[in-house]
């Protein structure tokens, strides 16, 4: 194995392993991205071979049918106990990224997410979000209390001191845990190789463009691309100086909206 990804993964398996055994109802998300199905699997290596908690995905909608297709197939060869969501009274109100992105990430994916926790009772959500994906991610934490309305107070996070992740106090509806935060894309990447994971067939070039980051498809575009295999992708990457979520819509409006979405709860 490589030896820095080596150092990688044990962090991400301890801070998965402690998370087990800290809340009494934890769950992880799933989108099919790399770096989600890169979590899952760590939390399968985390217990020999097995996720022990629910894998939720958040269905808006209005995903890419491959995104769909991938979703079915994983959940079926890894026996993952699969939960899907979907905000249904919003969209039988008509909601949809027409009615402004912020507006439908918070109604399609936050609350959905809401709605599934008030009813599942999950104490814990491991995601699998990264600090260099994105500005606002940077301030995150490895652990990540959110409080009754799902607002994160991201300007005051709790200090994690060499290495240790102490539980905050109880005043929170639940906490987020993130064990690749420390990552890279680069290395998420590097790591899909090695552990021979299976990837969504949208990261790969087809005329021309691939994906760089999944979103839902009137929010997502491709990016210029001739990478069709893992080791075209691991080079792109490397010498690439656009940002990852490029082709993110809420990523392209006002500076201050993934900040606003994640206030509130997105992930």
């Amino acid at each position: 194995m490589n030896k820095p990804l080596e150092e990688l993964e044990k962090k991400s398996i301890a801070i998965i392993r402690e998370a087990k055994a800290q809340f009494k109802n934890p769950a992880v998300m799933w989108s099919t991205g790399k770096d989600s199905t890169a979590a899952v699997w760590l939390c399968k290596k985390a217990f020999l071979g097995k996720v022990p908690f629910p894998v939720i995905h958040i269905d808006t909608s209005y995903k890419f049918p491959e995104i769909y297709e991938f979703r079915d197939k994983i959940a079926e060869e890894w026996n993952l106990n699969l939960i899907v969501t979907k905000n249904e009274n919003a969209l039988k109100k008509g909601m949809s990224p027409k009615k402004g992105r912020l507006n439908c990430c918070t109604k399609l994916k936050t609350e959905a997410l809401k709605n599934l926790i008030e009813e599942r009772k999950f104490d814990a959500l491991i995601l699998a979000i990264r600090r260099d994906e994105h500005g606002i991610r940077a301030k995150e934490r490895f652990y990540s209390p959110r409080d009754e309305d799902f607002h994160w107070n991201y300007a005051d996070q709790p200090a994690e001191l060499w290495d240790l992740y102490v539980r905050p106090s109880e005043d929170f509806s639940h906490m987020r845990v993130h064990p690749i935060l420390h990552w890279t894309e680069f290395e998420v990447w590097q790591y899909m190789k090695q552990e021979k994971l299976p990837v969504n067939p949208l990261y790969f070039a087809k005329d021309n463009k691939r994906y760089r980051s999944l979103g839902c498809m009137p929010c997502t575009v491709p990016i210029p691309s001739n990478a069709a295999t893992i080791d075209e992708i691991v080079e792109e990457i490397r010498t690439s100086k656009t940002p990852e979520r490029a082709g993110r819509a809420q990523d392209k409006e006002k500076a201050y909206m993934m900040q606003k979405l994640r206030a509130l709860g997105y992930m």
